[in-house]
């Protein structure tokens, strides 16, 4: 006897071209539990913690800045963290300081830190062809270099316009379990999409960083086979060094391949703990190090490639798999997410929301640097 069954209501495409937990009426319930959404995932704890205490600033909340993206109905958390002293905290009544909630693409950062520990250990060179390490790669990306792709400095056919629905990025989602794959269609992996993806001339001439989040994933895949260690092994040893008190859930696809591109969820506190980790230039809990304290200082001042759609309102850059003015460190996450490291006064800012309109601009400059402005300010006192 075959029962019946329906497709995951959660997964299915319904409207826009996007599954039910991305739609406007299921959006923030969708972000808020993002971890346990997915089709595939992991979750990593550390044997250890790092303390935090509470020595609240009140002045935070006063500032008009601040109050003005916490009254925001997007809004889900905020936290200022200075070494181990939370400076100011809140938290939308729907969330709170356990609940994990989806990083998005500042999930990319985990790679600058992975990146300047086999760049500093001789295993990768910035220079080098991609097609050197994965000779299987297609022609989106075997003649582009490292440095390119950890730059979004690669021009190829895929696209990530999320107010195109027909841009690549939403088969991409379906290669990585957040979507189902459409009816006939057998469902990929994370390297067997990057793999497909085709380009010509891979040069960026637009003067611009051209952002891609399948850059992220197979710069991911480089470093795993250029150090001979699995992602998974990369990622315990920096939850372990960050002293995450909760779980890092991070979404996979069916072969366990992590999702390094944006995958990643974490409860505000847990981020702003990690954060620190570019704070402190690579230092972390008990003495341990990750990264590379010379490259994290080389992504801070090398100027990269500044966003076009910024230009404008606020300058800053990317390079390494970060977004950095010279003086910061940080990176954005679809949906209103950002985390931003200050080394010089040893600050992380974290914000959290879920910005409410499939269609709408993502990232909306006119939501985002005035938020990064914000954060900047901040940390820099």
């Amino acid at each position: 006897m075959t029962l019946p069954s329906i497709a995951n209501p959660d997964l299915d495409i319904l409207f826009d071209n996007q599954p039910r937990w991305n739609l406007p009426d299921y959006r923030r319930r969708g972000f808020h539990n993002f971890h346990t959404t997915m089709r595939y995932a992991m979750s990593l704890r550390a044997p250890r913690a790092l303390p935090l205490r509470k020595q609240i600033d009140w002045t935070i909340r006063e500032r008009p800045g601040v109050a003005r993206f916490l009254a925001m109905p997007h809004f889900s958390a905020f936290v200022v963290l200075r070494g181990e002293r939370i400076l100011y905290e809140r938290y939308a009544p729907d969330f709170g300081p356990d609940r994990p909630h989806p990083i998005m693409s500042i999930t990319k950062t985990t790679l600058n830190l992975m990146l300047g520990r086999c760049v500093a250990d001789g295993l990768i060179n910035l220079d080098e062809r991609v097609g050197t390490y994965l000779p299987e790669i297609g022609t989106g990306y075997a003649e582009a270099t490292v440095k390119a792709v950890a730059d979004m400095n690669v021009a190829n056919d895929f696209s990530e316009d999320y107010t195109n629905p027909n841009a690549t990025w939403f088969a991409m989602e379906a290669a990585v379990g957040w979507r189902l794959p459409l009816a006939g269609h057998m469902e990929e992996t994370t390297r067997s999409f990057v793999c497909g993806i085709t380009g010509g001339d891979l040069a960026n001439r637009t003067g611009y960083a051209l952002y891609k989040s399948t850059n992220s994933d197979v710069l991911g895949w480089i470093i795993e086979r250029a150090s001979g260690r699995p992602l998974r092994d990369w990622l315990i040893e920096i939850v372990e060094a960050a002293g995450l008190e909760g779980c890092f859930h991070i979404t996979c696809d069916r072969e366990g391949v992590p999702l390094v591109d944006g995958g990643a969820c974490l409860s505000a506190r847990d981020l702003a703990r990690y954060g620190l980790l570019f704070a402190r230039k690579g230092e972390g809990i008990d003495g341990r190090r990750v990264g590379d304290a010379a490259f994290i200082e080389q992504t801070r001042y090398n100027p990269g490639l500044p966003f076009e759609d910024t230009r404008d309102l606020m300058r800053y850059h990317y390079i390494h798999q970060m977004e950095t003015d010279g003086t910061w460190l940080g990176h954005s996450g679809y949906g209103g997410q950002f985390m931003l490291a200050n080394p010089d006064t040893g600050t992380v800012v974290v914000y959290f929301g879920v910005l409410g309109n499939t269609g709408d601009p993502d990232p909306d400059p006119n939501f985002l640097v005035p938020l990064v402005k914000m954060m900047a300010e901040l940390a820099a006192e």
